[in-house]
């Protein structure tokens, strides 16, 4: 149905598992998973994208500091991303926005009227893009898109909230 190349890593022989997926299920125990977003074309129009796990920690420090360190390693030239941390059971706890070899930590929302005006604002933008790409203005659609995802990274679990606050400003 779709004709996307097909892009196969190299398996290792114990686990038949590609390499990037070892040290992630290596460490399934750790409680903190650094993860970015699905960017496969087949799995965003499917509505499967689900993020791709960089790596585990033991604590939001430690994965705060592999953010950084990921970000590091990320070029000018890539698209914008958003790095996420989740914890076990997938409830975002901290996002930010990887720029100029740093994350830019976005705040967490404070309470559920803050992050329904979020959801509203983020939406719009959207809805914004999708009227520039209509108009062929793809970078400006593009950069609106971004705006939406750094809004959507406020909107830490509810549970995560005071802590993941309360982390930015020690880590400030």
């Amino acid at each position: 149905m779709f004709d996307l190349p097909l892009q196969t890593q190299p398996e290792t022989q114990k686990t038949g598992l590609p390499p990037s997926f070892l040290t992630v299920l290596a460490d399934q125990d750790l409680p903190f998973a650094l993860t970015t977003a699905c960017h496969a074309s087949a799995a965003l129009m499917s509505g499967q994208a689900h993020p791709k796990a960089l790596e585990r920690f033991a604590t939001l420090a430690e994965a705060m500091d592999g953010a950084i360190v990921h970000a590091e390693n990320v070029t000018p030239e890539d698209a914008p991303r958003i790095l996420a941390i989740l914890d076990r059971e997938g409830r975002l706890v901290l996002a930010g926005a990887v720029h100029g070899g740093g994350v830019a930590w976005c705040h967490p929302v404070s309470d559920a009227a803050e992050a329904r005006a979020v959801v509203s604002e983020a939406s719009q933008a959207r809805g914004q893009a999708m009227r520039a790409t209509e108009w062929h203005e793809h970078g400006l659609a593009r950069r609106l898109r971004h705006h939406a995802d750094v809004l959507d990274a406020r909107l830490v679990d509810p549970l995560w909230r005071v802590f993941a606050s309360r982390a930015l400003q020690i880590a400030a």
